[in-house]
């Protein structure tokens, strides 16, 4: 089982985050950052990660914890571990990709006209553009996915 969590940065943005299989608990989130909001952050790599321009701070005591328990060296653990290998990353390939992108599918659903195999092909297609997309404005998941 896997927790989706809804943060905000302090500006009222919101955010959504997974939390591969619940290892981390919700509480490994300090703050999450925008971009704007972020400009005003002291960068700490020690307890921080930052994602084309937004940041999320990690309480990296909570993390190192929890995820020893799981048999994960506590030197392996850094903010780029907990991000990159999801145990408290994005919902998806940005922070509001879990909004936007069900958005997007009802926009292509509609456009199919309720033809099942168009929708499909679309489906497909509008993937593989929107994660070279978001790779090349410069998400790390979705480098990762390429």
């Amino acid at each position: 089982m896997c927790m989706a969590v809804t943060r905000s940065c302090s500006c009222g943005g919101q955010v959504s985050l997974h939390h591969t299989n619940s290892v981390l608990p919700e509480e490994v989130v300090a703050a999450v950052h925008c971009p704007p909001c972020s400009d005003s952050v002291e960068f700490d790599p020690a307890t921080m990660v930052r994602d084309n321009g937004w940041i999320i701070e990690y309480d990296m005591d909570v993390a190192t914890a929890y995820l020893k328990r799981c048999g994960i060296d506590p030197e392996k653990v850094t903010p780029d571990f907990v991000f990159d290998e999801g145990y408290s990353t994005w919902n998806g390939l940005t922070p509001t990709d879990s909004f936007d992108k069900a958005m997007e599918m009802h926009d292509l659903l509609a456009a199919s006209g309720g033809d099942k195999r168009k929708y499909f092909e679309d489906v497909k297609t509008w993937t593989k553009e929107r994660t070279s997309r978001l790779a090349a404005e410069g998400w790390r998941k979705a480098q990762a996915a390429l």
